[in-house]
């Protein structure tokens, strides 16, 4: 029989968006964060590289800035990407607060103590800004916040929670068009419950599915994005989505992601032959933004008609690959492929969703009471090409 639940907050997506919602707001309030699947089931588990910001001394914001609006083709909108770069510091200071376990920096001297954690670099950036994990930086991030909201009483995490569809006062027949909640699918009971909330966050990722060959899991197949235009949302920049350059090409690897920072810690993309040819596409070569890379792979592919290119670090040290690449070296072992001696056969695949929900500098959509957030929104940052590991920022 179905049952109806009351919040002060509901959350549709467990992933790092609604997590560290969900552990920002103020304790008094009755918190639930719904995952379609297993708590783990979103994009954020899987993601490898790290996470942009400003962290070195001899970077700067505008830098950042510029970076940005360039890998987003003139589409991006300039006041959200400058808030994202000025306050990213701060956000990567949270997660560390949490006590996400960056990797930190063995050259760090710890006479004149700085900053400690390790930066690499990623496509499309001129400095070392990415603070990562080793390279499973998203499952770290996620294991960190989801401990966090355990320990937080007023948080209720439940699994196997679908959302169908948002409630609306239009739908009931009233005159204001406020979001009351959603209707969400209880997968162990077979019934469709009803959330009501004061507030309604979407935060359930985007929409990479749509794609045959994507590196993002089943889950990301837009509905949260749908659910709020069919409430009266605007939305926009769905025409782009960005294709990752490097995912693992081999029959039994259904979506495995080989991180860009591979290439930003000089991996060099090859054809069968052992040519390098990013050269010829662009002159920062495999540190092009991701679209640039991808269209490259893409366009010798289709010209020499073969199934795949190579992404080669074989040239460092056996101690260097695995020290920084312990995910990627182990998954691709798992299919006879040993990247301290072979070179990695790639191609691109959906990726991330560029456009979503349009919302204002506080999250907020046309729909009073809804909220969107990470990549189910568009904040204006992304433009035509999201830059390598920037993340949405919002005041809510």
């Amino acid at each position: 029989m179905s049952q109806h639940f009351q919040h002060d907050v509901l959350v549709i997506g467990s992933g790092a968006a609604g997590l560290s919602l969900a552990l920002s707001l103020p304790g008094h309030l009755r918190i639930a964060v719904l995952s379609k699947g297993d708590l783990a089931n979103g994009s954020t588990f899987w993601a490898q590289g790290g996470v942009a910001a400003v962290l070195d001394d001899t970077d700067t914001v505008q830098s950042h800035v510029e970076d940005t609006l360039n890998a987003g083709g003139g589409l991006c909108h300039e006041d959200a990407v400058r808030f994202t770069v000025e306050h990213s510091r701060e956000a990567i200071q949270w997660l560390i607060d949490q006590g996400v376990p960056f990797t930190r920096d063995e050259d760090a001297d710890p006479e004149h103590p700085g900053f400690e954690f390790h930066l690499t670099r990623e496509g499309g950036h001129s400095h070392r800004r990415i603070i990562h994990a080793a390279d499973a930086t998203g499952a770290a991030i996620f294991k960190t916040l989801l401990e966090q909201a355990r320990q937080r009483p007023n948080i209720e995490l439940l699994e196997q929670r679908v959302a169908v569809d948002l409630i609306t006062a239009r739908r009931l027949g009233q005159e204001d068009d406020r979001c009351l909640g959603a209707y969400v699918l209880n997968r162990a009971t077979g019934e469709v419950d009803t959330y009501g909330s004061r507030f309604t966050i979407l935060a359930s990722g985007g929409a990479a599915k749509v794609y045959l060959y994507t590196s993002n899991p089943d889950g990301a197949c837009g509905d949260g994005i749908a659910m709020a235009w069919r409430s009266g949302c605007r939305v926009a920049n769905l025409e782009f989505n960005q294709f990752h350059p490097t995912c693992l090409y081999h029959p039994q690897a259904k979506s495995f992601l080989i991180t860009e920072a591979l290439r930003g810690e000089g991996a060099h993309l090859k054809l069968p032959n052992g040519e390098r040819f990013m050269h010829r596409f662009d002159p920062r070569g495999e540190l092009a933004p991701r679209d640039i890379v991808a269209r490259a792979i893409d366009h010798e592919m289709k010209r020499l008609g073969i199934d795949c290119v190579y992404l080669d670090i074989s040239h460092e040290s056996d101690t260097f690959i695995k020290t920084h690449f312990p995910t990627v070296y182990e998954r691709c072992l798992e299919f006879s492929i040993d990247i301290t001696k072979q070179a990695i056969p790639v191609v691109p695949a959906a990726h991330y969703t560029c456009g979503g929900v349009m919302v204002d500098g506080h999250g907020r959509t046309d729909v009073p009471g809804l909220y969107a957030i990470g990549e189910t929104s568009f904040t204006g940052l992304h433009g035509a090409n999201r830059m390598a590991s920037n993340l949405s920022l919002i005041h809510i």
